[in-house]
């Protein structure tokens, strides 16, 4: 019988693999998913959010989102929550793109007053932030240069004048993770990422020039600031770059030594974990937050660019222009929060992989006015698909306030690759009034809307669980790939 085939149906929305799937589970899995979901999910996947359940210290069940899919370790769209003191952290429950994330700008422009422009605007975006694998940005750090980003995060760019304070307070943990150490960074890690600041890279990483296409919660939209159809905003998704992918190749071979013992316990390698209180734990924890920072302050420098492209293309300063900040989330990020368990409040390793925060009405973390709503939640769609801005709620306790953090891939790159020519994805991408500047034909193919869910399924049943309440769904006009 196939893992799929013991899966127990729970809810509308809900699916749970019981604890006794696996002899060594010790809470069950709970995913949520639609039929149509469910059935297409990869059986891969399932038997990992399983795995998931396997690892100690774990709170309550190990949660699978709608954008569920296979990946290291985790599968992707998967959270977990360890208890602090019996538990750990485990690299497969971040990923190697440490705080990749997305930035939602605003404008004050309608779709006819740039469609004109349009193609200039792709093209001076296309000159300003360099993307694909391995390119190089405009700004050359040196290492001490690099060790304050990856302390300091966003806050870099304000102090360097590519962003502003106001900006801060709009990004997650106000773009500054706290206990990052840029000592516990291998001399690679800064190798690679001293001159990637400020660059898209390659895979799923985009910029978008977007439209509102349709506005669900006028009243929580506008506190977004965003008010009427049509409205232009700005989608950036990038990450930590060669930097985060190191850091977390290089815990990952450090943990996979020092644990060999716990690591026989576990269904799965790629599941390896520090266990609280030792060395490791604290180095890893410490890199993924310098990781995470440097994430926040690249995502800075290309809202600068962006800006700036703007401005020289309109002819307006960006102020003018009313390019703000919506919201900076991360999704591939571990934090240690509070939540409740059983009528008490417990200390967590919370694992978001593929997954956001969700924060809900009133909570101190997210910006003061946003609290009587909630946090903006991003869920970005495919390349031609639409994207979505979603609000928590307080149901979401369930999946200690996270929620899915895009649609999800349902084809390998290499399979893309070999049906697709990414000459054809762009022309009928264009066909459809969407116009796109990419890398490499390569990505264009790779990154074709094919290769992901129904992003309108998946935002849908993200709301019909209870998880996040959609307000805004938005179509692109432009795409940059890496």
């Amino acid at each position: 019988m196939s893992i799929k085939e013991r899966v127990v149906r729970v809810g509308d929305f809900v699916w749970e693999v019981p604890k006794g799937v696996k002899s060594c589970m010790k809470v069950p899995a709970r995913l949520y998913l639609s039929e149509k979901l469910f059935k297409d999910v990869e059986d891969g996947a399932i038997e990992q959010a399983a795995n998931v359940a396997c690892l100690p210290g774990i709170q309550k069940w190990s949660v699978a989102l709608p954008d569920m899919h296979f990946g290291y370790g985790f599968p992707i769209g998967g959270v977990a929550a360890l208890d602090f003191n019996e538990g750990g952290i485990s690299p497969g429950g971040i990923g190697f793109d440490i705080n990749c994330g997305v930035r939602l700008l605003r404008t004050n422009l309608s779709v006819e007053e740039v469609r004109p422009k349009l193609k200039q605007l792709l093209d001076e975006i296309f000159t300003n932030i360099p993307s694909g694998v391995g390119e190089s940005g405009k700004i050359k750090l040196t290492i001490s240069q690099l060790d304050e980003v990856l302390t300091d995060g966003a806050r870099w760019a304000v102090r360097n004048g590519y962003s502003i304070e106001k900006d801060l307070e709009y990004l997650e943990e106000n773009g500054c993770m706290e206990g990052a150490d840029p000592e516990k960074v291998s001399n690679e890690a800064k190798k690679r990422g001293a001159p990637q600041l400020g660059t898209l890279g390659a895979g799923n990483h985009f910029l978008e020039i977007q439209k509102v296409d349709k506005i669900y919660l006028p009243e929580i939209a506008k506190i977004f600031g965003i008010e009427k159809e049509g409205q232009v905003l700005v989608l950036i998704h990038t990450g930590s770059r060669g930097l985060g992918h190191q850091v977390c190749t290089d815990y990952l071979r450090i943990l996979e030594n020092r644990f060999r013992d716990e690591l026989k316990k576990l269904p799965d390698r790629e599941l390896v974990y520090a266990p609280t209180g030792t060395r490791e734990q604290e180095n890893y924890f410490a890199a993924m937050a310098a990781a995470a920072n440097y994430a926040w302050c690249n995502r800075s420098l290309i809202m600068y660019w962006v800006r700036q492209s703007f401005s020289k293309v309109l002819g307006l300063n960006w102020e003018k222009i009313g390019l703000e900040v919506v919201y900076d989330v991360a999704h591939n990020i571990c934090k240690i929060e509070e939540h409740e368990i059983d009528g008490k409040k417990k200390k967590l390793f919370v694992h978001r992989k593929g997954a956001t925060r969700a924060f809900p009405p009133n909570s101190k973390e997210i910006p003061a006015n946003y609290r009587s709503v909630g946090q903006p939640v991003l869920l970005p769609g495919a390349m031609a698909t639409a994207s979505y801005i979603l609000v928590a709620s307080h149901s979401a306790r369930d999946t200690f306030y996270s929620t899915a953090h895009g649609a999800g891939r349902v084809s390998s790159r290499s399979k893309m690759l070999k049906n697709i020519r990414g000459e054809d994805v762009a022309r009928e991408m264009l066909e459809k009034g969407i116009l796109s500047k990419a890398a490499s034909w390569k990505v264009m193919a790779e990154e074709a809307s094919e290769a992901y869910k129904d992003i309108d399924e998946v935002a849908l049943v993200t709301e019909k669980a209870g998880i996040s309440r959609r307000v805004v769904r938005a179509v692109p006009i432009g795409v940059v790939k890496g």
